[in-house]
């Protein structure tokens, strides 16, 4: 069956529906929805029950382009910079040399066992380099699973962030494949241009992207999440114009965005959640039309044994190497290495030498396939029970506990307190997402002119205003005080 314009969303929609309902299925066995979701898309293909013709790595990968800047963008807005802060060198060092490290140490190897070239080798191991935690967190939620010693934001800032340095490596590499007459050394300016430009665009724009958010008076609630959409894809597109890394940029505006005040963030937060989710399905059922699965069969040896080496070799060297300077227990490093899914980028990663006209092209696109395919399988099954076996997992009782505080600091306020704006005040005439009132505090309900006013961020403060503010303790009380720099009648 081709796809037309006719029957395209008909297809689309049950293969929707199908995703839907097998996701429930995986959260409920613990199976990872990668899996389920890659597996329905080669059914529905060529080869499968569906008959599907899907055979153009063009329209993949602009599909997985744009799934992965709703994917990037949303992982950066859900990021805490407070929970991230006391492991950021560790997350870097994993996503910018355990990916160098991954690809080097990966490609020698392919190198030495194939009759791959040095670059093609080192091709197929940037490919690979990058860890995909989509599978790994549907479980880790599912399961209800917390971890010890910060190891979910490490988890959460590595696979977030190390897409960029894996994407430069590939695209660094595709060329000197194609181009042989070109230097190693030649590579490096490119190489740091793009990590610099991306970094700073991506703050730049997501700096400006919080101004026009707060500044702009737009008259429907919704149009809010249509300007973040245009914030995000114009981050990406204007950095790689530039000739940076639009990968990092949109997870840099992402994160600095979701650690800012912005008007109707909740709503923002999970509409981006929502995106994130539709464009998860939307990119393993592409990925799965994509691939041939008469084709797999030939790579199982090469397959099996690259995957063997990656999981219990190339990971391991590359977590323990860049972990080295700091402290931290062999149990947590242990678990880290086997956290180290590849999922649906390193498939995304594979179309740009299929595009370029690389000679291995396909054979590489397939390797790459089968070692995502077999990664999801034997490490996203096991995470859960990799944990309780390494005890990087919390008691039940501590576990309980720790989620029943963090409900209570959302949810329960402990005090109630009348505060009247007086004449004068320097915050008359400012909306209150300027303000910038504490997280440990929020306006109830305003009272204005006898009338009762539910407020948003874009509620402009007037003289005589009733504010009626909920507080979880009085140090946060004061914090407010001194927000509005005056004091109660």
């Amino acid at each position: 069956m081709d796809i037309t314009s006719q029957n395209f969303l008909l297809i689309g929609s049950l293969l929707l529906f199908v995703s839907i309902i097998a996701g429930k299925t995986s959260y409920k066995f613990g199976i990872p929805v990668v899996v389920l979701f890659i597996s329905i898309g080669m059914l529905a293909g060529s080869e499968g029950i569906g008959g599907i013709y899907f055979d153009n790595p063009n329209v993949a990968q602009f599909i997985g382009i744009i799934a992965l800047n709703f994917i990037l963008f949303s992982g950066g807005l859900d990021t805490d910079w407070n929970t991230i802060k006391p492991i950021m060198r560790q997350g870097i060092s994993l996503s910018v040399f355990g990916v160098i490290l991954t690809a080097g140490t990966f490609g020698v190897f392919v190198w030495y066992i194939t009759d791959f070239t040095i670059y093609e080798s080192l091709l197929l191991g940037s490919i690979i380099s990058s860890t995909d935690a989509a599978a790994v967190f549907s479980i880790l939620r599912s399961k209800s699973v917390a971890l010890k010693n910060n190891l979910r934001p490490t988890l959460e800032l590595e696979s977030g962030s190390n897409d960029p340095m894996a994407y430069i490596l590939t695209i660094v590499f595709t060329g000197l494949v194609v181009n042989q007459q070109s230097d190693m050394l030649s590579i490096i300016p490119s190489f740091l241009s793009q990590l610099v430009l991306g970094a700073v665009l991506g703050f730049g724009c997501g700096y400006g992207g919080k101004l026009l958010i707060n500044r702009i008076h737009l008259d429907y609630e919704g149009l809010y999440v249509i300007l973040v959409i245009a914030i995000m894809f114009f981050a990406f597109s204007l950095t790689d114009f530039i000739g940076g890394n639009g990968f990092l940029a949109i997870y840099i505006c992402g994160v600095y965005l979701g650690n800012q005040e912005l008007l109707h963030k909740k709503k923002l937060l999970k509409s981006f959640d929502s995106f994130a989710l539709l464009m998860q399905i939307v990119l393993f059922l592409t990925l799965g039309l994509l691939v041939y699965p008469s084709e797999l069969l030939s790579v199982v040896g090469i397959g099996l044994i690259l995957s063997v080496f990656l999981i219990f070799v190339a990971r391991p060297i590359s977590v323990f190497l860049c972990l080295l300077p700091f402290k931290m227990k062999l149990n947590t490093k242990l678990y880290i290495s086997w956290v180290g899914l590849r999922g649906a980028v390193p498939i995304v990663f594979a179309t740009y030498p299929l595009i370029a006209g690389v000679g291995k092209a396909d054979l590489i696109f397939d390797i790459v396939f089968f070692i995502s395919l077999t990664s999801v399988i034997v490490q996203g099954s096991t995470v859960t029970i990799m944990a309780k076996w390494l005890k990087v997992i919390l008691p039940a009782n501590l576990k309980k506990r720790t989620i029943s505080d963090m409900e209570l600091n959302e949810s329960i306020k402990t005090s109630l307190t009348k505060i009247v704006i007086p004449e004068g005040c320097s915050i008359v005439g400012k909306k209150i997402v300027d303000v910038q009132f504490p997280k440990t505090s929020i306006i109830s309900y305003i009272i204005r002119n006898g009338s009762y006013i539910i407020p948003n961020g874009s509620t402009v403060l007037q003289e005589n205003d009733q504010l009626f503010v909920l507080s979880e303790t009085q140090l946060a009380l004061q914090d407010v005080y001194k927000r509005l720099e005056m004091y109660t009648y």
